[in-house]
């Protein structure tokens, strides 16, 4: 298996360290782990997250890799947030990674990760909207400075709607409009199985989104855990590997030097 969304405690929010995800890997057959540490932009913006200091993340993971690299390939990659407001700072600051996620964190100088507060005073329908306006305008503003889009509709598991899904035939415009410029741009879609640790049904995104991907002309697919804690690496890639062949996809790629080599999914059961 091969996981290219993991957080160290390079991250704000990591718990494991980059030793303890490579004897966890171990233990699970997981040969491959690409580093995504968090890279955001807090201009403006009160909180007590810190983004990566891009060189200093670069000489720490060398002496990581350094200490693991006998028993696991580790990649240097971020997840970037993505803000059309920062695209120079962003553009700038996004260079020399194997691998890049672009996520949606931070919209109207509200953090949304950070709880209720991006939809306080609005509807569901509203907030679900604004959020996949932002990702719309982030998928047409930004080219070079992503691969692949992650975690897609991260906003069912926000506030307080207990579903935690997306109905994907009410939001079916933009969602198709969103779809369509990532394969226009040759860009990916992330699953992340994050989801199905917080209360979700399905990993991020929806099956539905990825299968309508796939008949957009998507041919770019990651599979990411987003783990904080080794204990969470590669959790849930089975299933994650049932939906992406039950869509229609028989390969995912892991990205080196910015370029997508293709693994079968049968491949990487084993």
């Amino acid at each position: 298996m091969k996981d290219m969304h993991v957080h160290s405690t390079f991250s704000y929010d990591g718990i494991s360290s980059v030793e303890e995800y490579a004897k966890k890997a171990k233990e699970i057959g997981v040969d491959e782990i690409t580093l995504t540490e968090h890279y955001d932009v807090f201009d403006e913006i009160e909180t007590d997250k810190t983004s990566i200091q891009s060189n200093l993340y670069k000489m720490g993971f060398i002496v990581a890799k350094r200490k693991v690299e006998k028993d696991i390939k580790l990649n240097f990659g971020v997840e970037v947030g993505l803000n059309p407001e920062h695209k120079d700072k962003i553009s700038r600051d996004i260079r020399h990674y194997d691998f890049v996620v672009g996520s949606s964190h931070i919209i109207d100088k509200i953090d949304i990760r950070d709880g209720n507060d991006f939809f306080e005073g609005t509807t569901r329908k509203e907030a679900y909207l604004k959020y996949l306006k932002e990702v719309l305008e982030n998928v047409k503003t930004f080219d070079k400075e992503y691969d692949v889009y992650g975690h897609l509709d991260y906003i069912v598991r926000l506030g307080d709607n207990k579903e935690r899904r997306l109905n994907c035939d009410e939001y079916s415009d933009i969602l198709n409009a969103i779809l369509e410029e990532l394969v226009k741009k040759d860009k990916g879609l992330e699953l992340n199985t994050s989801g199905l640790r917080h209360g979700c049904s399905f990993p991020h995104p929806n099956p539905v989104i990825l299968r309508r991907f796939k008949e957009l002309g998507g041919k770019i697919v990651t599979v990411g855990s987003d783990a904080k804690r080794a204990e969470d690496l590669a959790k849930n890639f089975g299933v994650a590997y049932d939906i992406l062949e039950s869509v229609g996809f028989d390969e995912t790629a892991v990205f080196h030097n910015r370029k997508p080599d293709f693994v079968k999914i049968k491949e990487l059961r084993r």
